[in-house]
């Protein structure tokens, strides 16, 4: 999953469908539960057979990730690689994709490349990268003890969200 999303003209069921095209409804629904996708899709005019335009176009950037979630949700890769999957979101939203994300990377291996620490908080090991070599490496708790590089990072975050 990549931060700009790859949506093509078609029905949001088809877009769901992308990775694994012969899934059933069920199965696309299934997906787009777990994905949180659900809940708008129903909203739409035509729900799952509603019509999107070229990259997606007619639903925010929010929901474009959701699908993105829901038709990886389908696929059900074994590894999994995030590439800045929240960036191009607000923090508010961010927050509803974070539990999506979650679950869709529990039992799987994971890579992600991320700026917002949120994504990483729960990974077994992060790597932080500096200047291209790995400055730090531990889990969440680990580096924060540290009071290194990630923890840094992780106090300028929370200065940007107070102001």
């Amino acid at each position: 999953m990549l931060q700009d999303t790859f949506l093509f003209k078609g029905t949001v069921r088809d877009n769901i469908r992308y990775g694994k095209p012969e899934a059933s409804d069920a199965e696309v629904e299934r997906a787009a539960k777990l994905a949180n996708a659900h809940s708008f899709i129903s909203k739409l005019p035509q729900g799952y057979d509603t019509m999107l335009g070229e990259d997606g176009g007619g639903i925010s950037q929010g929901q474009r990730q959701l699908l993105s979630i829901a038709r990886a949700m389908l696929a059900d890769p074994s590894i999994l690689i995030l590439d800045e999957a929240t960036s191009s979101i607000d923090t508010v939203t961010e927050i509803s994709i974070q539990d999506a994300l979650y679950r869709l990377m529990k039992g799987r291996t994971n890579v992600v490349i991320a700026h917002r620490l949120n994504t990483v908080r729960r990974a077994d090991l992060i790597l932080v990268l500096v200047d291209g070599r790995i400055a730090e490496q531990g889990t969440h708790d680990q580096l924060m003890s540290r009071q290194g590089f990630y923890y840094g990072l992780h106090q300028a975050g929370k200065q940007r969200l107070a102001n």
